[in-house]
């Protein structure tokens, strides 16, 4: 089971993207995936997901000589942990400064300015109700 507040390292971001994308999976896999990217060689790949096995973040069974590894965290519990960390680092903990500096950056649809809205006047209707 993976802690409860999940942190991934940039690295750790690779390799559980390409994870995600072609699980279940096996080192040279990822080490294949990711190549054009990275320089990683195989041994490096494998280190990296081995100890991410040993984070929670992904799991490993052996099958004969082979280690099939698959993600124990989800994209949303990944994504959580992400938005966390940078919430207490960069903002210390406060989020309307967070907010405040997404609607700043202008890179804000219409579209996503009304979702967001939305997520708002839902959210305070059900507050209202407990």
């Amino acid at each position: 089971m993976p802690k409860s507040r999940i942190e991934l390292t940039e690295s750790e971001w690779a390799i559980i993207k390409a994870v995600w994308e072609t699980e279940p999976c096996t080192a040279p896999d990822i080490r294949q995936k990711l190549q054009r990217q990275t320089t990683w060689t195989y041994s490096t790949v494998r280190t990296l997901m081995d100890r991410m096995v040993v984070k929670g973040l992904l799991a490993a069974e052996k099958v004969r000589n082979l280690t099939i590894y698959r993600s124990a965290v989800t994209r949303q519990q990944a994504q959580r942990g992400e938005l966390f960390y940078a919430l207490k680092h960069a903002f210390n903990g406060a989020l309307t400064p967070m907010v405040q500096c997404l609607l700043d950056t202008g890179h804000l649809s219409e579209n996503e300015l009304t979702e967001l809205e939305s997520l708002i006047k839902a959210k305070k209707k059900g507050a209202k109700k407990a």
